[in-house]
């Protein structure tokens, strides 16, 4: 259940870092109201989980969930570019996620 909780928040991690960028520098209330509950969820979800988990293992995979998934959709949603070399760093971060995974 812990690494579940981790998986939701690092969703919620993804959804107010791209969430920012919709806020318009927060001028614009219901992106802003939506982030901020985002922001909310993700880092009580993290908590949630690090009553079971090393903080150093949770933390880790929490921002590696967030770092990957918003580069992703920046990608996707603002046409970020998306070199080989660029994909090639995303999948060695997706590799260390796993392996704290592995070995917790």
């Amino acid at each position: 259940m812990p690494w579940f909780l981790l998986l939701i928040a690092g969703l919620f991690e993804i959804g107010w870092a791209i969430g920012l960028k919709y806020t318009d520098g927060f001028t614009r209330p219901l992106p802003t109201v939506l982030t901020v509950a985002s922001m909310v969820a993700s880092v009580v979800l993290l908590g949630l989980a690090l009553k079971y988990l090393p903080v150093g293992t949770a933390y880790a995979v929490w921002t590696g969930i967030g770092t990957v998934g918003t580069a992703i959709l920046g990608m996707v949603l603002f046409g970020d570019p998306a070199t080989a070399l660029r994909l090639a760093c995303i999948g060695l971060i997706v590799a260390g996620i796993l392996g704290l995974k592995l070995v917790s």
